[in-house]
């Protein structure tokens, strides 16, 4: 049984029915929806804090919800209201007892007695049962198939597993394990790992469990970019319906269908990705009052950043993916190709984007043949790079490989094995995550104004110590407030306003969105692009990275350390194509050996649904490059795109993409079956 909810233009409830239906049966009837969870006028207090005013929420089959907001403001609450964990003050949660609802905790609780693989498993007993039935049942029609008692449970098992996707669960293990970094620790006790670790392990096994309703607070935390890359597919590919908490931009605008901002006690709901909040909020903002203009004039440069972005990705991807089709053909007759492509892109990679011959700028730091290892695992080795006045670096990679250890030997806190850096004469501020820089016992207008006052100077200007600390959401009430009362959020707010008080031409910074809001960080953004000196940061927030570095040293394992020029995102596109090209090869090399495989067994022709879509798929997908080609030419022109709508032709051209993507990889898996038939 599901709960049908109709909403009139996006407000409250008008009305609520009752209704059987099967499941994944019906999503909309004249303008009913199928709504796993609702929440009818919320009301959340603690003490005399008011979190939650009288909101209404609905999470329909499908939807993929991100909220957003500032720190505090009650993101949190509501997922633990949606989920049943947390009671509203006053307020109805109404949620389908059929369905399965389940959080990521922010610190997940294990038997002490299971192994990482054990703790796993232990979440997927109920499908491995499913499994089971599956192939008991499956023998028993083949014996009986006129008996409909029987078929009936058959074909309840099998959409039960095709729901969950099920199938090739063991498969499905092994990925998630690896690609999480998990494999090697698999037999080690669960409680043994750091907190990350735990918690990636109960992000895997909520994966592969997929419940009815997956709730995320902030999930890409202790993830590296990799593993994030591999959580988005998994969620797209898996058709989640989730409700989640991120600070992580490009993740919210990778996934989500709809963004609800938490805003004075309030929901306001924008529909699509991070890119259309912004666009939204934007023209909501116009319409408010003028004590809204810096915001707007944040969200503006944030949206037309995100724009030029966003379409030049777009038209990478389609370059690559047409790369592909293209390489696959041609690598038939002459397999030297995917090497000579490989040997391009490894060049793109590392091409140079900047001021050609030789720079007049400071030399901040020149890093000489750098080796630095501990406990005999190699973190840097024979890296050499300058680091020069007004450069902006993002120290990126993989969890582990050493990334904050550059940094402290940069800052002189650690001794390099062998190899030299030289140091020029200049200050240096630095941020980490300890807050070191921090006295608990301190107010906030003593941390700012030690020596007495109330003004302070930030890069050349003389200002109030509330007027500064406004401009990192600070209410004035918190001057008077000791640093030990914040939050682990609002202590980084105050890091870092910090910083931007000393008089430093360099600034080092390891991790510095973590804990932040989005609010914050774009604030962050801001000062750090006016920011005369040179910037180095640690930081696995792409759309962070894109915004702010102008240079990558990539740290990939095993002490290797690459420098780069091209923008995180790019980059990370180049290496997905290297990687593709190296299975490619693969897949060429290996074919003999497939041959002599497939006479044990091996499918002999596509079937007749393969058949269809290798005929007609290329010309599908050559007419929608054609209409995407038109779309792009059209946003790049003032006088279409204001004929025809910003808005409804981003729409159009997203929509035309998505197709895109799932009949060109349909295309590329039916041309992989269709090359390993039999002669």
């Amino acid at each position: 049984m599901y709960l049908l909810t109709r909403e009139r233009g996006g407000s409250s409830l008008a009305s609520l029915k009752a209704e059987p239906f099967c499941y994944n049966s019906i999503n909309k009837i004249q303008g009913w929806h199928v709504a796993l969870i609702d929440l009818f006028e919320i009301k959340k207090q603690y003490d005399i804090k008011l979190l939650l005013d009288g909101v209404d929420f609905h999470l329909n089959e499908g939807e993929r919800v991100a909220v957003v907001g500032p720190n505090g403001c009650g993101k949190s609450t509501l997922l633990k209201i949606a989920l049943g964990e947390e009671e509203p003050t006053e307020g109805k949660r109404i949620v389908n007892r059929a369905i399965q609802v389940e959080m990521l905790a922010q610190q997940p609780s294990f038997d002490p007695s299971l192994t990482v693989r054990d703790a796993v498993l232990n979440e997927l007993t109920e499908l491995r049962a499913a499994q089971q039935e599956h192939a008991k049942l499956s023998l028993e029609v083949a014996e009986d198939f006129e008996n409909r008692d029987l078929l009936a449970k058959f074909e309840k098992i099998t959409a039960y597993l095709d729901h969950h996707n099920a199938w090739n669960l063991d498969d499905k293990i092994e990925r998630v394990l690896q690609e999480f970094k998990l494999k090697t620790y698999e037999h080690r006790l669960v409680v043994s790992l750091s907190g990350g670790e735990q918690r990636r392990v109960a992000l895997a096994s909520l994966i592969l469990k997929k419940p009815d309703v997956l709730l995320l607070d902030e999930p890409t935390n202790h993830l590296d970019v990799y593993m994030v890359e591999f959580l988005e597919e998994m969620l797209l590919k898996e058709k989640f319906t989730l409700l989640f908490i991120s600070h992580d931009r490009h993740f919210i605008d990778t996934i989500s269908t709809r963004v609800v901002e938490v805003d004075n006690q309030q929901l306001v709901s924008y529909k699509g990705g991070y890119r259309d909040y912004l666009e939204q909020k934007e023209a909501r903002m116009k319409s408010l009052a003028k004590a809204h203009e810096n915001l707007l004039r944040l969200l503006k440069q944030e949206e037309e950043w995100l724009g030029k972005s966003v379409r030049a990705r777009e038209k990478r991807n389609q370059g690559r993916k047409a790369r592909v089709f293209k390489l696959r053909e041609q690598a038939k007759k002459n397999p030297t190709l995917i090497r000579k492509m490989q040997v391009e892109l490894e060049r793109e990679k590392h091409s140079w984007k900047g001021e050609k011959g030789l720079s007049r700028r400071k030399m901040l730091f020149e890093i000489e043949h750098l080796y630095y290892s501990i406990a005999d695992k190699n973190l840097i080795e024979d890296f050499s790079a300058r680091i020069l006045q007004r450069d902006k670096i993002a120290i990126v990679g993989i969890n582990g490989a050493g990334k904050s250890t550059l940094l402290k030997l940069l800052l002189g806190r650690l001794k390099a094995d062998s190899g030299k850096i030289k140091k020029g004469d200049f200050s240096i501020g630095y941020f980490d995550q300890h807050r070191e820089m921090l006295n608990d016992e301190h107010t906030l207008i003593e941390t700012f104004c030690p020596n007495g006052g109330d003004h302070v100077d930030v890069q050349g200007k003389h200002m109030h110590v509330f007027a500064y600390l406004k401009s990192f959401l600070f209410p004035e009430e918190y001057l008077t407030k000791k640093v030990g009362q914040l939050s682990g959020g609002e202590k980084n707010r105050v890091a870092l306003a910090l910083l931007f008080t000393k008089q430093v031409e360099c600034l080092i910074l390891d991790e510095p969105t973590n804990d932040l809001d989005i609010q914050t960080i774009t604030i962050l953004e801001e000062k750090l692009i006016t920011f005369p000196g040179a910037v180095l940061f640690v930081s696995h927030d792409r759309y962070f990275i894109d915004k702010i570095a102008s240079k990558l040293f990539i740290f990939k394992g095993n002490g290797l350390v690459e420098e780069s020029y091209q923008s995180y995102t790019e980059y990370l596109e180049i290496e997905k194509e290297i990687r593709e090209l190296g299975e490619l090869e693969k897949a060429f090399a290996a074919e003999p050996v497939k041959e002599e495989r497939a006479k044990i067994k091996k499918q002999t022709k596509l079937s007749y649904k393969e058949q269809r879509d290798f005929d007609t798929l290329p010309d599908e997908i050559e007419a929608l490059e054609k209409e995407i080609e038109t779309l792009n030419r059209c946003l790049a022109d003032p006088e279409c795109y204001r004929e025809k709508g910003l808005n409804t032709l981003s729409e159009e051209l997203a929509e035309l993409e998505k197709v895109y993507e799932e009949k060109s990889d349909r295309y590329l898996e039916i041309l992989e079956i269709y090359e390993n038939l039999s002669e």
